[in-house]
């Protein structure tokens, strides 16, 4: 379990604004969690506290309940990152040994990395794909290799910060995919995102910020109506309008 107690995070000092304004959250073992809102509402900042990439000025966070403060290892390994530019976060020439280096970094056995590279690179349908060249990638590929890397730390959740961006219709539905086989295969994720059209149907859980406060926490059935007013995208067939049989693709909303 992640939880947050009372969290708060000001860029620029004591006097500086709240990025993250008193925020108090858990997330459970396996739950799929959509942090939505717009840009500029504390998403990333909150999501950065999670295992410690950022300390809060206030508050507390717990993984496992145990406060990240007093474990920093335990809360990354637990807690996998995936970042909105994935390119940020590689350290490998090659789709293999950039998996394999969270597990190295662990003192874990080669025959163990081996394992947990297998299984990662299988679980976001790169297997077989080791030896590629990262710079030769697509972007949706680079965004599996990303998330394999996260996954090969066996984390119990998997925090991925916006990773639909710059991806075209047809990475985006394969990023889709394999977001869904995780859900189903019981890891629970974190997926920070303004919109929601790729999203809301993988949701167990809506929790939408506003100006660094959770103005939403819910089933995504029961605030859906509720999103567009808090500048967050959400599918044509859940508003009230619907669109006409066919054009979707020429909705405002399905824009990129």
């Amino acid at each position: 379990m992640i939880e947050t107690r009372n969290l708060r995070h000001r860029y620029g000092g004591d006097d500086g604004p709240a990025a993250v304004d008193g925020v108090s959250l858990s997330i459970a073992d396996g739950e799929f969690v959509v942090l939505a809102g717009p840009n500029g509402s504390g998403k990333s900042t909150l999501v950065r506290h999670f295992n410690g990439l950022l300390d809060p000025d206030e508050g507390e966070v717990l993984v496992d309940g145990t406060p990240v403060s007093e474990d920093l290892v335990a809360a990354r390994t637990r807690v996998g990152m995936v970042f909105q530019q994935p390119r940020d976060g590689f350290v490998a020439a090659t789709v293999g040994a950039d998996v394999a280096f969270g597990p190295e970094n662990l003192g874990l056995p080669r025959e163990e990395i081996d394992r947990r590279v297998g299984e990662a690179l299988a679980a976001v349908n790169m297997a077989g794909r080791r030896d590629e060249r990262i710079d030769e990638l697509s972007g949706g590929e680079r965004e599996r290799v990303a998330i394999a890397g996260a996954l090969a730390m066996d984390p119990g959740h998997l925090v991925l910060d916006e990773p639909f961006t710059g991806l075209d219709a047809p990475a985006r539905e394969s990023v889709v995919e394999q977001l869904r086989a995780l859900r189903d295969a019981g890891t629970g994720v974190v997926l920070v995102t303004h919109d929601l059209r790729d999203a809301l149907e993988l949701a167990d859980r809506i929790v939408a910020l506003a100006d660094g406060q959770v103005a939403v926490d819910a089933p995504p059935a029961e605030v859906r109506e509720r999103l567009p007013d808090l500048g967050i995208r959400v599918p044509p067939a859940s508003e009230r309008e619907s669109p006409v049989p066919g054009r979707e693709s020429t909705s405002p909303e399905r824009e990129p």
